[in-house]
């Protein structure tokens, strides 16, 4: 179990919650609620309907799709970021790789942490905008590996 001071120093380092008012972040923290998940659990699951935010206090996670990872988060990372603003379906899954604990935000404490805090919002459309150049970036890697390979098979 987090303490409060804990709890505000974890979310002080979570990019959405950077630059953001410690009082605000205080009660913020507070309200949150801290899950424990075993090694290996699948936390969430591509297609599921979500509506929460999950912020890694200890451990770390995989990020994937099916079999293909798309990456690894670790303490002070969030996930859950897409499915909490627009509640459509998850878009990967994730899984422990060790044991976990998590701070859990739901869709409406973050609704109304944004009507109380604008700035939230701004630092979410960061973080996702960081996630699409990454996930660009790894679907060009793929996609030259595969042009390298046909370009290989044409030559032989």
């Amino acid at each position: 179990m987090l303490t409060s001071i804990q709890r505000l120093l974890l979310v002080q380092k979570v990019p959405i919650f950077q630059e953001l008012r410690d009082d605000f972040l205080v009660r913020l923290a507070a309200t949150m609620e801290e899950r424990s998940f075993p090694a290996k659990h699948l936390i969430v699951r591509q297609g599921d309907e979500g509506r929460s935010l999950y912020v890694l206090a200890a451990g770390s996670v995989r990020v994937h799709i099916g079999d293909y990872e798309l990456a690894q988060l670790q303490r002070e990372d969030c996930f859950g970021e897409m499915a909490v603003l627009d509640a459509e379906p998850r878009s990967a899954s994730v899984t422990t790789l060790e044991v976990c604990d998590c701070l859990v935000l739901t869709q409406q404490q973050l609704y109304e942490a944004i009507d109380e805090t604008p700035d939230i919002a701004v630092n979410i459309i960061r973080l996702l905008s960081r996630r699409i150049r990454e996930l660009n970036q790894q679907v060009n890697r793929v996609g030259g590996n595969a042009a390298a390979v046909q370009t290989r098979e044409a030559m032989f």
